[in-house]
């Protein structure tokens, strides 16, 4: 595995290049920071925010999990090994 690899074989498995996988992190972070402010006070001041991290939560999972179109990432040969003695 070269350098460069370790910079794209991941985005290359969900589809995106390194630039698009990386915006879509970083939405992704700032999401989930918006969603946990909201929890903290929610925890102090539970009338605000009854539902706004959950439905964070709820949409990121939509969008990350439910409607992503993923490639099998590349396997190393240990993880083909382990997977020949599993059987």
């Amino acid at each position: 595995m070269t350098f460069v690899n370790l910079f794209t074989d991941h985005p290359a498995s969900v589809n995106e290049s390194y630039v698009e996988h990386m915006e879509m992190s970083a939405t992704f972070s700032f999401w989930l920071l918006a969603a946990g402010f909201c929890a903290a006070v929610h925890a102090i001041f539970p009338f605000l925010f009854v539902k706004t991290g959950s439905a964070i939560i709820t949409k990121l999972h939509d969008r990350m999990v439910s409607n992503r179109v993923v490639r099998p990432a590349p396997r190393t040969g240990a993880q083909q090994a382990f997977d020949s003695a599993a059987l």
